[in-house]
């Protein structure tokens, strides 16, 4: 078995995994960031990158070139209720150097992070190396192990970095067990072809909720449904799914044809839950592996950026001084970053639960959430709402090295 030994080992390239990767390597922290892909070419990941993320990479120094990719930009979400359209939220007045959501492949974001990393000395990033098990010594985390395309490998590091998603290999290894919330819905992902001339609202409310992605060449679309509904729509079939695509987009009526298997049709099943402790000796989990966020809104990978910037602040001045992270250094990264996750998570789950289908046969557009209505009586609460989507309710910021 080959070993490699560094200060610090992240599992998962995800935003998380690589923007923690990243902020320790520019610090001098030897990092090496354990990808179970050979690359990032995933559909259905989250697209969007928020206000307070090309801050982030403004404080880096590299928003020009970022903006060279190719992308959309989103400067207010505007929902329409009862056929009227009322702004949610608002970026515009929001004092950062872009104002607004990116709409973005997320492989894009990633292998530019990536590329951005491995200027730096001590940064490694290994492709194809799944996490199997944790080396543990006294009681402590010590190291991964991981499976690879060159055999098995052992990873000994003095801090481990869970950064694997909401179905976290290295949480379950761990034993720590997070508390669920029951979600508001599911999400279904499928793809229709765009044209020139194409308008379609970002958020359409009828029967069921479509979400609809401009990336070029192609429609991302996101029909939401009750939780665990999804074999009863299939029961009724496709030409139903049709044609509760075309009521809620009639745009895409010459389109919706093209859906004509269920293979075209992915489920993600929406998880809400939070560990009550995010750490044990020698492993912290972050982003989706400490906290699941629901799609709503797309801030799950705002916060799990936030985490990493907070991990990085607090915890690479120790790596980089030779010391060990101690109990009390993982306890100070949940301790920032927990109240952020505990209130965007409450409003996910409760404030807008009335915003999404109860059943199948719901009519959305027939019921209003209550904030909505306070949004109309008093519209300048849609910047309150700017900034808690696109600021989050503690914004890191990077510090200098």
């Amino acid at each position: 078995m080959a070993t490699e030994s560094t200060r610090c080992c992240v599992v998962g390239g995800g935003p998380a995994g690589m923007m923690a990767g990243l902020l320790l390597a520019r610090q001098g922290v030897e990092v090496i960031v354990l990808e179970k892909h050979a690359d990032f070419l995933r559909d259905f990941r989250g697209d969007t990158v928020h206000p307070s993320t090309l801050e982030l990479i403004s404080e880096l120094g590299w928003i020009e070139e970022f903006l060279r990719l190719p992308h959309s930009r989103m400067t207010d979400v505007t929902v329409s209720i009862g056929g009227r359209a009322v702004t949610f939220a608002d970026f515009t007045r929001l004092r950062v150097r872009c104002p607004y959501i990116a709409f973005m492949p997320q492989w894009d974001v990633l292998d530019f992070l990536a590329g951005k990393a491995s200027a730096y000395p001590s940064f490694r990033l290994l492709r194809s190396a799944t996490a199997t098990g944790l080396i543990l010594e006294e009681g402590r985390v010590s190291g991964v192990r991981a499976a690879t395309a060159d055999g098995p490998l052992d990873v000994r590091a003095d801090l481990v970095i869970a950064a694997d998603g909401r179905h976290s290999t290295l949480r379950d290894l761990a034993g720590l067990e997070a508390k669920a919330s029951s979600p508001p819905m599911d999400v279904l992902w499928f793809r229709l072809p765009r044209r020139d001339g194409d308008r379609l609202p970002f958020f359409q409310r009828g029967k069921g909720v479509l979400v609809a992605i401009d990336r070029g060449e192609y429609w991302q679309l996101a029909y939401t449904i009750p939780p665990g509904a999804f074999a009863q729509l299939k029961k009724a079939g496709l030409t139903a799914f049709r044609e509760r695509v075309e009521g809620l987009a009639p745009a895409l009526r010459d389109r919706a044809g093209l859906i004509d298997d269920w293979d075209q049709v992915h489920q993600l099943s929406v998880r809400v839950d939070r560990l009550p402790r995010w750490h044990r000796p020698g492993l912290l989990c972050i982003g989706d592996a400490a906290h699941a966020m629901s799609p709503a809104g797309g801030v799950g990978i705002n916060l799990a950026v936030q985490d990493a910037v907070a991990a990085a602040n607090l915890l690479g001045p120790v790596l980089r001084q030779a010391g060990v992270p101690d109990a009390a250094d993982l306890a100070r990264v949940q301790a920032r970053r927990e109240r952020a996750v505990r209130v965007t998570q409450a409003f996910q789950v409760r404030i807008l639960r009335d915003l999404y289908p109860k059943g199948t046969a719901d009519d959305t557009a027939g019921h209003v959430p209550p904030i909505f209505t306070a949004f109309k009586a008093l519209p300048p609460l849609r910047h309150l709402m700017g900034r808690f989507i696109g600021m989050g309710v503690r914004p890191e910021h990077i510090e200098q090295p």
